[in-house]
């Protein structure tokens, strides 16, 4: 299938239009919510939120009997906000770090999950079958009605990001200042949390407790490589996570056998690997590119601070003499010389060079500072 063939399809195939729409919508409130975790230190929350739900969705399914999706959700939502409020419990009531809490919480539920998963897999009930999606995710099973519940929740995520947008900012950066300025610091951060627990519950059928954390954090690890401002990465982090979702999508509908949310989670992290490689500010490629201007910049100056020495030492700076000292110098080279050339600090003719004014005045600042940071 070439792109134009599946273009088309989106519009008219009911199912890939359902499929792609939700996965996009998808990507994008974990991306945005992402942001937050990622800037409060709180990466493991995502896979502990996720794992805590599968709980709740073995409960709900015996207590009801059924497959009903939204049944399913509201357990694990319930499930995830209790994990959830056992992580702040145990860090603030005990001397546990917050890994420690989330390592913790995350073992027992998922244990207890899959416990309950193989106790309903041996009762006498065809209904259990497919309750193994929600591990590893089927967005084949998206319908019409969980693309609207993904973007209600979406909606609802953005009317309370603006509406406590400075109070997010201000408890991201300094918890203590926010409490000084009278601000509720627990009610804001339980908000937060809440939605990251209802966003995350809303990609279990799409892709699993396994993989839901990967949804909420590379999108937003991406975009924090590009900028330093917050409401750019949160709109980065929302694009990142959409495009992801719709790319996915499509490369799992053009090829045979592939599930679509490790696909999904697969193409986030190609954001990820660019972004690590190819963001001007952070990016490897451009630190390298950095390093090697730096290090020719101070073989440069090394170089002029050394003819300058030699100018103001020696009366005669074409002395043979003055020459062998230049040569034998470590930094000297005919590479560094031609750059001292070009920016105008050195004449040569020959094997005899001169420093010019302006670079007999750059060698002396150079002098001078090297000196102002000794003292």
């Amino acid at each position: 299938m070439d792109i134009t063939e599946y273009i088309k399809l989106v519009f008219t195939d009911y199912t890939l239009r359902t499929i792609t729409l939700g996965t996009a919508i998808l990507g994008a409130v974990t991306g945005m919510l992402g942001s937050f975790a990622v800037l409060r230190k709180q990466s493991l929350l995502g896979d502990a939120i996720s794992h805590a739900a599968l709980p709740g969705i073995a409960i709900a399914f015996l207590i009801t009997g059924a497959k009903d999706s939204n049944t399913l959700l509201i357990g694990a939502l319930i499930s995830g906000l209790i994990g959830t409020f056992w992580i702040r419990g145990i860090v603030t009531k005990t001397h546990l770090k917050s890994d420690t809490a989330l390592g913790l919480i995350l073992s027992l539920f998922f244990g207890f999950g899959m416990l309950l998963l193989t106790f309903i897999q041996k009762q006498p009930n065809a209904n259990q079958a497919g309750l193994d999606k929600y591990l590893f995710g089927q967005a084949a099973t998206l319908v019409e009605s969980d693309v609207w519940l993904m973007a209600i929740v979406t909606g609802l995520c953005l009317i309370v990001m603006l509406t406590f947008w400075k109070e997010f900012k201000i408890l991201l950066f300094d918890a203590d200042y926010t409490q000084t300025l009278g601000f509720n610091t627990k009610f804001i951060d339980i908000l937060i949390t809440t939605f990251i627990v209802l966003a995350i519950v809303l990609g279990l059928q799409t892709v699993g407790v396994v993989l839901m954390s990967a949804m909420l954090l590379a999108p937003a690890a991406a975009a924090r490589q590009w900028t330093n401002s917050l409401s750019v990465m949160v709109f980065l982090a929302a694009l990142f996570g959409a495009f992801s979702g719709v790319f996915g999508t499509a490369i799992s509908a053009s090829q045979n056998n592939l599930s679509t949310g490790p696909v999904i989670v697969l193409v986030a992290g190609v954001f990820v690997m660019f972004s690590f490689i190819f963001s001007p500010s952070r990016g490897l490629l451009f630190k390298q590119i950095r390093f090697i201007k730096n290090r020719r910049d101070l073989e440069l100056h090394k170089t002029l601070a050394f003819m300058h020495h030699i100018a103001e030492t020696h009366e005669d700076i074409s002395h043979p003499h003055a020459i062998k000292l230049l040569n034998n110098f470590q930094g000297y080279t005919r590479s560094t010389l031609q750059k001292l050339v070009d920016k105008d600090y050195v004449q040569l003719n020959g094997n005899m060079w001169s420093l010019t004014k302006t670079g007999f005045e750059t060698a002396a600042n150079l002098y001078t500072k090297q000196s102002t940071e000794d003292e």
